[in-house]
């Protein structure tokens, strides 16, 4: 699908690859607007340019946000599921599939609004790893879905039924 050079040599195939929403920034970037709105309305009033400064200052918030979108990254593949991280290091969290127990979707009223979400795996033995809001994650829950190892039942229901008959003979027998 992509490259994906931080997954390294190996045989899984990548089924999904994303990252969260871009707009996911739009929260940060109201917010430095307003501190840097503010900042500037109290430097005119107060006479003072140092408090310019602090505006300026907010406009950290949505620039960090933006990177830590841009540097998050989530990969399913046959065999796992990958959460990359970091802006100034780099995390690589693998969740083996044979180990997921359980998967659950989340969406607000706006990830349902605009097709949004995240998408929650628990893991055997502790542990969980989350896909942040991501498009689409009915489409990406089904793609982890599909990968499942899930062992069925052996055997047919006509099996299951003679051995049931079985088990309620071998009771009447013992009563």
């Amino acid at each position: 699908m992509s490259d994906i050079e931080w997954l390294g040599e190996t045989d899984e195939a990548v089924v999904w690859d994303g990252c969260p929403r871009i707009q996911t920034v739009i929260p940060a970037v109201v917010a430095a607007v307003v501190i840097l709105a503010g900042a500037a309305l109290v430097a005119v009033q107060v006479n003072q340019p140092l408090f310019a400064l602090v505006g300026v200052l907010g406009v950290v918030a949505p620039v960090w946000s933006y990177l830590q979108v841009v540097n998050t990254r989530y990969v399913v593949t046959t065999e796992a599921l990958y959460k990359k991280t970091g802006i100034l290091s780099r995390n690589v969290r693998r969740v083996s599939l044979d180990r997921i127990q359980n998967s659950m979707l989340s969406q607000d009223i706006t990830g349902s609004l605009f097709g949004y979400g995240t998408i929650s795996a628990e893991a055997a033995g502790g542990g969980a790893i989350r896909f942040e809001k991501v498009n689409d994650p009915h489409e990406v829950r089904g793609e982890i879905d599909r990968h499942l190892d899930r062992d069925e039942i052996p055997g047919t229901v006509e099996q299951w039924t003679a051995v049931l008959e079985e088990v309620r003979a071998l009771r009447a027998a013992v009563e």
